[in-house]
């Protein structure tokens, strides 16, 4: 890692941080739903790179990086219009796991790199156009289509697909081109096993100190049903106790079900969580045909009052909201203070799959 990308990182975590104290942050919307927009065929994904390529390409939106830069980089302007200070690389499976899917195993280091880059350039220019408002990259980091922490197989309970050190390799590679190709933080979204992420964490805390630097990460995480827990079993509350220890420049949740069911587990986050707290959800939940029903002003709405009540300082979209969205809720987030971080007290503090303090 250059001195240059060490640089970068610790400028702009100061930066991030001087921004969250003044103002409300904006992340991007749903890069999937904007591809799906577009409605792609098979011959848009395989590009003249992978024109006989053996298998179905169609679904594989990282590979459009490679395939259709143009079209990505488009989304993000769209995006940054909006208003967004913060874009994410459209990479949010762009692990040697994920890709497997497709045989592109092999590409995984040169579809992060052109997310990267191709966002980075995005950001740059808006800069440029806005110096009073500087524009930053995430680089997306997904969750796999693996867990660690469950079985796929009913009969074997302690069988995995995948190995803890397998997972964090794949991550530590992902990670490594994201920095690379130019991200100022690294993002660890759509959390639905805590062990995963924890994987992700060991990848992102070598690459720290094998290049002496402190990466800047946002880590956002994702329940599965209503009472607030994540796929693994934890509560928000016990999934904070568990990665807090990694000094995030942000925690929180995204997708899930949509702003309006989010918000009593945002208040129990916004209560412990001592750095920036992020959120991002769904527009809603899909409909019988998998699309997102709810509005810009509904959205907007719901995440103006986690604003109005102190509980949030980045707030985003996650499936299914569109530069429309992000545009309501900059207008809608444009007054509002943000949060002020708490200061707890020091206690004992672990986590099973619910918390324990003493």
């Amino acid at each position: 890692m250059s001195l240059s990308i060490q640089n970068r990182l610790n400028n702009s975590a100061q930066k991030i941080r001087a921004l969250a104290k003044e103002r409300i942050l904006l992340l991007d919307g749903a890069t999937g739903t904007m591809i799906q927009s577009h409605k792609l065929k098979e011959a848009d994904y395989r590009g003249s790179q992978f024109a006989d390529w053996t298998r179905d390409l169609k679904g594989d939106n990282d590979l459009l990086c490679l395939t259709r830069p143009a079209l990505m980089q488009s989304i993000h302007e769209d995006f940054l219009a909006a208003g967004s200070d913060i874009i994410t690389t459209n990479s949010f499976n762009g692990t040697s796991i994920s890709q497997s899917d497709y045989g592109m195993e092999a590409q995984v280091e040169a579809i992060n790199l052109a997310a990267a880059r191709i966002a980075r350039k995005a950001a740059d220019e808006w800069t440029a156009k806005t110096p009073d408002k500087p524009r930053f990259v995430a680089g997306s980091i997904g969750p796999t289509n693996k867990t660690l922490s469950v079985s796929p197989r009913v009969n074997e309970p302690g069988y995995r697909d995948v190995t803890f050190d397998q997972m964090k390799d794949v991550y530590k590679q992902q990670a490594s081109a994201l920095l690379e190709g130019g991200v100022d933080l690294l993002l660890i979204e759509t959390i639905f096993d805590t062990l995963n992420a924890k994987a992700a964490l060991v990848a992102v805390d070598e690459l720290s100190q094998s290049h002496d630097v402190h990466i800047p990460i946002i880590l956002a995480v994702t329940i599965t049903d209503l009472s607030g827990r994540n796929l693994s079993g934890q509560t928000v509350e016990a999934f904070w106790y568990s990665v807090r220890h990694a000094r995030p420049l942000a925690a929180g949740m995204n997708c899930s079900f949509g702003a309006d069911q989010l918000r009593p587990h945002v208040l129990a986050l916004s209560k412990i969580v001592e750095t920036l707290i992020c959120v991002y959800p769904n527009a809603g939940l899909p409909n019988d045909m998998g699309d997102y029903d709810e509005s810009p002003a509904h959205t907007a709405g719901s995440l103006e009052g986690f604003a109005r009540d102190g509980l949030v300082n980045i707030v985003g979209g996650c499936c299914g909201t569109t530069p429309d969205h992000i545009r309501a809720i900059a207008k809608a987030i444009a007054d509002q203070k943000p949060r002020i971080p708490p200061s707890p007290a020091p206690k004992l503090r672990l986590a099973g799959l619910e918390p324990m303090v003493a």
